[in-house]
C-alpha cells in the first residue's frame, strides 16, 4: 500500500456521497477547483465501499487476490501455450518477482491482470475462432473506467492487426484475420470512449504518458536501473525475450514478436510499464523454450539430465490445472483470520509520519502545508474535507509548472524562497534529507516544532505567533 490509496478511497465515497465523478479539484489549494480527471474512478468506488466495508483489511486482502489471481491466470496461460511445466513455473516466477514492485493496492493492479487475461482471449481466437473475442469489446469499456492501462491493450489490438497483415504479405492465409481483428480494433477503441469524459480522457492520458517533466519528477517514470532483485528478475526476462523474438520471427510469428519489442521498448524507457512486459512476455518466452528444448531433449540420450527434466516436465502438467483452486481458498482463510495476522488500521510508520501527523493534526491544519506528494496523499485520507494539501500523488492533474517548483523545493534550488513567498505556507513537514529541511533549519523566520530524525515540522514564526 502506498499514499495514492487515500485519495483513491476518498475519491470513491465522494463519488458515492454525490453520486457524480468529479470535473474539478477536491483536495489541494493550489489548484482549487480548477479541472480534473477522475479517470479511475470506478475503481476509488470499489476502494470506497472495501473501506466501508471492511477497512484498509478489505482492501489489502482486494489487492492481494489480484496479484494471486494474476500470477495463477500467468501459470494456466503458459501451459495453455504449451509450455513444459518447469519452464512455465520459473517464467511466472520470474514474471511474478519482476512485477513485484508494482504489488501496491492501487488501480494499475487492473491493468496487470486484464492484459494478460485480454491476450489469451485473443489467442484462443487466433488458433479457433469464436464469438468470445467480442466480449473484449465490453470489457475495454469496464477496463477504461479502471485504469488508463486500457491503451496498452488497444495499442496490442493494433499491432495484432499489423502482424496478421505482415504475414499476410509473407504467404500465410491472413487477411480473413487482419479484417476480423480490424473491427475488433474499432469496436475496443469505441468502447472506450464511453467514460465520463469522453475523448478527452485519451489525450489526457497520451499527454501525460509523453511528457518529459514527468520522467524527471515522478521514479516509475523512469527508466529502470536493474540494482533491485525484481529489476534483476525482469532484466533475464528482456535477455530471454530477445532470444524468443528470433524464435517467433522465423517462424513467421510477427504478431507476437511485436507485442514483445512493443512492451520491451516501452519498459526500458519506463520503469513502470515493466510488469506489463512481464505478463505478456513470460508465456511467450516459456512456450518458445519449451517447443527448443523439446527438440534437443528429444535429440539426447534417455538418460541424460536434458531428457529427463523435459519429461518430467511433460509429466506434471496436467496436475497444473489445479493451480486456480489454491489462491480462492487462501484469500477465504485469510478473510476469516484476524488474528495473529497484523491487519494495517492505518498506513505504515515506516513510510508515513503517522506518529508526528496525528500528534501534531491541528498545526498541521492551521495553515497551508509544504510536504511531500506521498504524505500529501496520506493528509488528504485523514483530513479530508477539513484540510487541503499542496500536491499529491496525482502528478497528471497538478502539471508541469507546479511540478517544477515542487522539484526546486524538494532540491533547495535557487528559487526556493521566491516559491515559498508565492504559496505563502505557515507549516512544513519534511522528510530529514530533503535539501530544503536543512535550509530551513538555519532560516531564522522558520521553527522546529518536532525532529524524529525521519521527518521534520517545522512552523512560520508569524503563523505560530496567530496560532498560539
Amino acid at each position: 500500500m502506498d499514499g495514492d490509496t487515500g485519495w483513491h478511497i476518498r475519491t470513491g465515497e465522494y463519488i458515492l456521497a454525490h453520486h457524480t465523478v468529479p470535473v474539478a479539484d477536491l483536495f489541494s489549494f493550489s489548484k482549487a477547483g480548477q479541472p480534473w480527471f477522475a479517470w479511475e474512478w470506478l475503481t476509488d468506488v470499489l476502494y470506497a465501499v472495501l473501506f466501508r466495508v471492511g477497512g484498509l483489511k478489505a482492501i489489502v486482502l482486494f489487492a492481494g487476490a489480484l496479484i494471486a489471481t494474476f500470477a495463477t491466470l500467468l501459470l494456466r496461460y503458459t501451459i495453455w501455450r504449451g509450455a513444459n511445466a518447469l519452464l512455465a513455473a520459473l517464467a511466472t516466477l520470474l514474471a511474478v518477482g519482476g512485477s513485484s514492485m508494482h504489488f501496491l493496492a492501487r488501480p494499475h493492479l487492473a491493468t496487470l491482470l486484464l492484459l494478460p487475461a485480454s491476450l489469451w482471449v485473443i489467442e484462443v481466437d487466433r488458433r479457433n475462432k469464436t464469438g468470445w473475442v467480442w466480449l473484449l469489446v465490453p470489457l475495454t469499456a469496464l477496463w477504461t473506467n479502471l485504469h488508463g492501462g486500457f491503451l496498452v491493450f488497444l495499442a496490442c489490438l493494433l499491432l495484432l492487426v499489423a502482424g496478421s497483415a505482415v504475414e499476410a504479405l509473407l504467404g500465410r492465409p491472413r487477411w480473413p484475420a487482419v479484417r476480423r481483428y480490424a473491427m475488433l480494433f474499432v469496436a475496443c477503441s469505441a468502447a472506450s470512449f464511453v467514460n465520463p469524459y469522453g475523448a478527452a480522457l485519451h489525450v489526457h492520458i497520451l499527454d501525460y504518458l509523453r511528457s518529459d517533466w514527468i520522467r524527471n519528477l515522478v521514479q516509475e517514470f523512469q527508466a529502470p536501473t536493474f540494482r533491485s532483485e525484481g529489476q534483476l528478475q525482469f532484466e533475464l526476462l528482456l535477455v530471454a525475450g530477445l532470444v524468443a523474438t528470433g524464435f517467433l520471427l522465423r517462424r513467421q510469428r510477427v504478431t507476437e514478436a511485436l507485442w514483445l519489442l512493443f512492451l520491451a521498448h516501452s519498459s526500458l524507457t519506463s520503469v513502470r510499464h515493466a510488469p506489463l512486459y512481464a505478463a505478456v512476455a513470460a508465456p511467450l518466452i516459456a512456450s518458445e523454450l519449451s517447443a527448443w528444448w523439446k527438440t534437443v531433449a528429444d535429440a539426447s540420450k534417455k538418460s541424460s539430465i536434458l531428457y529427463i527434466l523435459q519429461r518430467v516436465g511433460e509429466d506434471i502438467r496436467p496436475g497444473f490445472r489445479w493451480t486456480s483452486v489454491w489462491p480462492a481458498v487462501v484469500i477465504l482463510g485469510l478473510v476469516m483470520v484476524d488474528a495473529p495476522l497484523k491487519w494495517p488500521r492505518d498506513f505504515p510508520s515506516e513510510a508515513f509520519p503517522v506518529t508526528m501527523i496525528h500528534e501534531h493534526s491541528d498545526l498541521l491544519q492551521s495553515g497551508r502545508l509544504l510536504t511531500t506528494d506521498q504524505w500529501g496523499d496520506y493528509l488528504i485520507f485523514s483530513y479530508y474535507p477539513r484540510m487541503k494539501v499542496f500536491v499529491d500523488g496525482r502528478s497528471d492533474f497538478y502539471g508541469e509548472s507546479l511540478g517544477t517548483q515542487y522539484l526546486h523545493l524538494l532540491q533547495g534550488s535557487y528559487d526556493w524562497q521566491t516559491i515559498l513567498k508565492r504559496h505563502a505556507f505557515e507549516v512544513a513537514l519534511l522528510p530529514v534529507e530533503w535539501p530544503l529541511a536543512q535550509i530551513l533549519k538555519l532560516d531564522p523566520s522558520w521553527q522546529v516544532v518536532q525532529d524524529d530524525k525521519r521527518a521534520i515540522l517545522f512552523v512560520h514564526i508569524g503563523h505560530q505567533s496567530q496560532v498560539n
